[in-house]
């Protein structure tokens, strides 16, 4: 036994030094692909990770701490009336506006309070793909035709892919079917209307701070009249979630007005001294989740209040580490594209545009393949879609980008795989992707 660890040890060694002996240090292909990796790194810590990932553990702590198992059963559980549960799952992402990423503690959240595997994939899928913002720029800028095809292919997918699922592991579910029988829900601590306010706020805050500009300088559409009144409404919710924080969590309201002077404070603050105008909103909302992080981990009125920031703290340590490992990964091998600029990873862009041209299966695979692997945030895949189109990629290997792209990612399998296991990750993909290759080529021959 210790020598199999000191062979394991030597294993490890050896495979460092050749890996620091062989380094191709001399390629400009490596090179670049590294600047790409820590360019995407950068980008997404300070898009994503703030605005985005933070409010979704919280989200998702609502969902573990304060929504009952009764209700995620009552909606998602396997013995939900089927068209109930997949009916609420598919559109869900209509107002969420989340990314691959952002879907990912929600989901963990209602996988664990018992849904059914079926609902919860249609979860999983329909989170990022019937994202109503990217719809709407979708039809905008890529044409009213790819923006319905695009709508009616993610609310199917949803439903198809969670029935598949939800039958190849019959068995499972019928266990799951039988063990939920006998589960006793436990009364609400709350009206469910307090819970639903809670939850929905948060879920406003994360809409409305993440809201992005039109593009092609559009400023007489409504969407950009929002964009511009963006942070007042997302001020606006953050006052919503202080009276919920007092009036519905019971949390001492001195401690609550703290938290909210000390927000806007650093509001003030990052305008006045922080040119940029993409790093200064991260300083208040970094400072307003750090006081509703403090004010509920040491609040002793109610324990639950507690329990939401540790689990909140619980899908941060599960998830951030693997999407890290993922953004890494993605970008060194797919490239950086964000706000105009293309940074290429160690596969080329230009074989990605060669290989997607046309409406061949091959075509429609690749790209949903590429799709599946790549990292998009949200409303991304729009504009760089726009650039593979004029440089001559198909309409079907488009729409097959679109279904795959947004719901996968490399940093969303790792995670998936961890919360559902390797087998069932692997089924997920396969079916996402073999669906997206059907759809695109359906959708390039008409």
């Amino acid at each position: 036994m210790e020598t199999k660890k000191e062979v394991k040890i030597l294993g490890w060694m050896v495979a460092v030094f050749a890996l620091a002996f062989f380094l191709p240090i001399e390629s400009a292909r490596f090179n670049t692909a590294v600047a790409a990796s820590l360019d995407l790194v950068k980008w997404y810590a300070r898009e994503h990770v703030v605005l985005c990932l933070l409010p979704a553990f919280f989200i998702a702590g609502v969902i573990a701490i304060f929504v009952s198992q009764g209700s995620v059963l009552k909606y998602f559980g396997a013995n939900a009336k089927k068209w109930l549960a997949y009916t609420v799952a598919s559109v869900s992402g209509a107002i969420l506006a989340v990314c691959s990423c952002t879907i990912l503690p929600l989901f963990s959240s209602i996988h664990k309070r018992g849904a059914g595997l079926g609902p919860a994939i249609a979860f999983l899928y329909s989170g990022p793909a019937i994202n109503i913002l990217a719809i709407i720029l979708t039809a905008r800028i890529l044409g009213f035709e790819m923006g319905l095809a695009r709508t009616i292919g993610a609310v199917t997918f949803s439903v198809i892919i969670g029935l598949i699922m939800a039958l190849i592991y019959r068995k499972e579910e019928r266990v799951k079917k039988e063990q939920q029988l006998t589960i006793v829900p436990e009364p609400e601590k709350r009206p469910m209307w307090q819970t639903l306010f809670h939850f929905f706020t948060l879920v406003l805050i994360l809409v409305f701070a993440n809201w992005g500009a039109p593009s092609g300088g559009d400023t007489s559409s409504a969407w950009y009249v929002i964009w511009s009144y963006k942070w007042y409404i997302t001020g606006f919710l953050g006052l919503l979630l202080a009276w919920s924080l007092i009036a519905i969590l019971k949390i001492k309201w001195q401690w609550v007005v703290a938290t909210v002077l000390a927000t806007i404070a650093a509001a003030f603050l990052a305008t006045s001294f922080i040119d940029n105008a993409k790093i200064s909103p991260l300083v208040p909302m970094l400072v307003a989740i750090s006081g509703l992080s403090l004010i509920t981990l040491f609040d002793k009125r109610d324990p639950d209040n507690k329990e939401w920031a540790l689990s909140a703290w619980g899908f941060a340590k599960q998830i951030m580490p693997l999407l890290a490992v993922g953004v890494v990964t993605a970008g060194f091998l797919l490239g950086s594209t964000h706000d105009g600029q293309t940074i290429a990873g160690v596969i080329p862009n230009e074989w990605i545009t060669a290989l997607v041209g046309g409406n061949s299966i091959f075509s429609n695979f690749f790209a949903s393949v590429v799709g599946a692997f790549m990292y998009f945030a949200t409303l991304t895949e729009v504009p760089i879609l726009q650039g593979l189109i004029a440089s001559g990629m198909g309409k079907g290997p488009a729409l097959a980008l679109l279904l795959a792209g947004p719901s996968l990612s490399l940093p969303n399998m790792l995670v998936i795989r961890n919360v559902m296991g390797t087998q069932k990750t692997v089924v997920y993909v396969s079916l996402v992707v073999v669906l997206s290759t059907l759809a695109g080529l359906l959708y390039g021959a008409l």
